[in-house]
């Protein structure tokens, strides 16, 4: 497999994709990770700008909308 191409045992072609190599890692990680803190800031930022598009395309903001809705 040393060009990348994998064969079968009667040597022909497998045109299926090659699996990446799978790793465990020792420790595991909880709490405040870079991963989960960069997934947090995204998240939060999605959620501010739809906010702002929400208050521009209505003239209103998110309580004043639910409070309309009684």
């Amino acid at each position: 497999m040393r060009s990348g191409l994998v064969t079968e045992e009667q040597g022909r072609l497998n045109n299926y994709a090659i699996e990446p190599r799978v790793y465990v890692m020792e420790a595991q990680q909880t709490g405040f990770t870079s991963y989960a803190e960069k997934v947090n800031g995204r998240l939060a930022m999605l959620g501010f700008v739809s906010m702002l598009i929400l208050e521009a395309l209505t003239g209103h903001g998110l309580i004043g909308l639910l409070s309309q809705l009684q």
